[in-house]
């Protein structure tokens, strides 16, 4: 009898493998089998960034855009007047028609110094109206602290605010606009 408690007659005729080759075939194969998983991982994140990548390029071509008759408005003068914490924005834009009716408003952001957003829109109702450049006054009122800085938007579009500081003792009721160049 050997040490396993076979005679050795049993052992003849079939060879044997050690415990410990076993062993350390199974922790290869492991190994590579793991390998091979992080390597598949790697490149399916690989690919799948490059899709992504592919997808946001042609997700960037954007639309002609289609000139609106209000496209020409690309900037915006106003007289600034701060009296007893508000801020008031008179002036006029010059509108295509007559029958544009400009309407603003303000908002007023959270923050410090208060970040003042003035949005202005245009309701024309009529179907045929004459192509007349007629300018449309506006006057809008903001209570802010006076470091608060502006911005504007026209019809959804960002349009530089040209502000004029009031002269000392005038009022937004004797507003009267006149801007050179």
């Amino acid at each position: 009898m050997n040490q396993f408690g076979n005679s050795p007659n049993e052992d003849q005729g079939m060879p044997r493998i050690a415990p410990h080759h076993v062993h350390r075939n199974a922790i290869i194969i492991a190994i590579v089998l793991f390998a091979l998983i992080v390597v598949g991982m790697f490149t399916f994140a690989y690919l799948k960034k490059t899709e992504i990548q592919q997808e946001v390029v042609t997700s960037d071509v954007t639309e002609p855009v289609i000139e609106s008759k209000y496209s020409g408005i690309t900037r915006v003068d106003a007289k600034h007047y701060f009296i007893d914490g508000v801020h008031t924005l008179v002036g006029e834009i010059p509108m295509p028609t007559p029958c544009d009716l400009l309407e603003s408003s303000a908002v007023v952001a959270e923050s410090f110094p208060e970040q003042i957003m003035i949005d202005f829109s245009v309701l024309n109702n009529a179907e045929f109206c004459s192509q007349v450049i007629t300018p449309q006054r506006f006057k809008v009122t903001a209570p802010a602290s006076e470091k608060a800085t502006f911005s504007a938007k026209f019809m959804g579009r960002d349009v530089e605010l040209n502000l004029i500081p009031a002269e000392p003792g005038e009022v937004p009721d004797d507003f009267e606009l006149f801007i050179k160049g």
